[in-house]
């Protein structure tokens, strides 16, 4: 062997331990980054189910919200249909002792109006109970159109307080 040789030999010898060694620290470096990913991975999974269990847990809330809402709103609708029935009744009630003459619709007159020509005595007789000033009695017929009238208004306004009641119940 020849020096020539030798040093062909030796430098081939070298080139194939750095090739080895730089093979050898791709292989480390592979395991270090292999290792941070993997640490990255699981923060990654630690953080995506602390977000979902915060969303979970909103919309847990907001159903419950939402079921007492309508829980209330239930309620609510419930009362509202207590009161109007209520009020229908006392009505149908008021409308059948009108019509039975069990009680009597009647208006006070002006007593300083000289213009009308109402020729109702100005004070009461002896089987009356009203002790206030002139009254005239309303034909049957038109006391029930007025207490049509008047159960009409009422459910009006028994409709507007539920209405009422669910605004403020929607808009909390």
């Amino acid at each position: 062997m020849t020096p020539l040789q030798k040093l062909v030999g030796l430098a081939v010898l070298i080139l194939a331990l750095m090739a080895g060694a730089s093979g050898v620290t791709w292989q480390v470096q592979d395991w270090r980054m292999g290792k941070k990913i993997a640490e990255q991975a699981g923060l990654h999974k630690v953080d995506m189910a602390a977000i979902s269990n915060a969303a979970s847990a909103q919309a847990r809330a907001e159903q419950e919200k939402r079921l007492t809402l309508e829980q209330q709103l239930a309620d609510q609708d419930q009362q509202h249909t207590r009161e109007l029935s209520d009020a229908q009744h006392n009505q149908a009630a008021l409308r059948d002792r009108l019509a039975t003459a069990d009680v009597r619709l009647s208006v006070l007159l002006d007593a300083t109006d000289t213009g009308s020509d109402c020729s109702v005595p100005p004070t009461t007789g002896a089987v009356g109970v009203v002790h206030a000033a002139r009254r005239a009695q309303l034909d049957p017929a038109h006391a029930q159109r007025i207490i049509a009238i008047t159960d009409d208004g009422d459910n009006a306004i028994t409709a507007l307080r539920a209405c009422q009641v669910y605004v403020r119940a929607i808009s909390r």
